[in-house]
């Protein structure tokens, strides 16, 4: 099996966007994000962007998107008219909404808006994403200190995405990380980030023929599963946005055999 399913342009257009929401990152003002940590509320699974007060420049968010959509039809001209419909109607007050909207994972918000706007579903919800994750990774940097671990079941501890990477780093410990917020923390080898299962019994492996560094921890105990990835075997470790779209052939196995992702799980209960 290839190693990854990606094409090679598609990984390029990606790694330009990371490099985007890099620049966006740094033209932020600090003190616009104010965490507030309560350590009753993270150990109840409450992400830390929930317990932060983030003041959202709506100017540069709009600023942010043209940038994006210069870089997205740079690399498909025929998107063109896509996107200039979305611009279109993008208000500030629908600005706002859309970084709610993305925040709290709102797929049937935007598949509405996209169907009232007579637009492709897929656009608004990856600008919006995509320009809101620069907010999301600075909040991620200035709470790491206070990351540990995460609760099972709750996803990230900062920006709540559902787990689904991991990297065996150093001496071999595994460090849970967010392709979202790039925020990571220790977990244990043999414990599920789903559920919480520590049974080695019910915990399993899949690995991928001609795919040395990868494989999938497995969970009898609630069908979940997550991506492990052995970063020791990187000359250049990848960021984590990077490694989990490298990886996604392993979320097609994963899934071929019967496991789920948490989300999957929640929009289908």
């Amino acid at each position: 099996m290839m190693k990854s399913v990606v094409s090679k342009e598609y990984q390029e257009l990606q790694k330009r966007i990371v490099q985007l929401q890099e620049q966006w990152k740094q033209s932020i003002n600090p003190e616009t994000i104010r965490p507030s940590l309560d350590k009753a509320a993270m150990a109840a699974g409450m992400p830390a962007v929930s317990q932060t007060a983030i003041d959202f420049d709506i100017s540069l968010f709009l600023q942010w998107i043209a940038e994006l959509n210069q870089t997205l039809i740079a690399n498909n001209p025929d998107l063109e008219p896509k996107l200039a419909a979305v611009v279109d109607v993008l208000t500030e007050e629908t600005v706002i909404r859309w970084i709610e909207e993305a925040y709290s994972f709102n797929q049937i918000y935007f598949e509405k808006f996209a169907d009232e706007h007579g637009v492709d579903q897929w656009i608004p919800p990856f600008l919006a994403e995509t320009a809101l994750r620069p907010y999301l990774q600075l909040t991620a940097e200035k709470v790491q200190p206070a990351i540990t671990h995460g609760v099972p079941g709750a996803g990230c501890p900062v920006c709540g995405e559902p787990v689904r990477l991991a990297a065996l780093e150093e001496e071999g410990k595994k460090v849970v990380h967010c392709p979202r917020c790039l925020a990571h923390w220790h977990a244990r080898r043999l414990e599920c980030s789903h559920c919480g299962n520590t049974d080695h019994e019910k915990i399993h492996f899949l690995t991928i023929e001609g795919d040395p560094v990868s494989q999938i921890q497995v969970c009898e105990e609630c069908n979940g599963y997550i991506k492990i990835i052995d970063t020791r075997q990187y000359i250049e470790k990848p960021s984590a946005a990077l490694m989990d779209l490298n990886s996604i052939h392993l979320d097609f196995v994963a899934q071929e055999h019967g496991y789920s992702s948490m989300d999957e799980k929640k929009q289908n209960s």
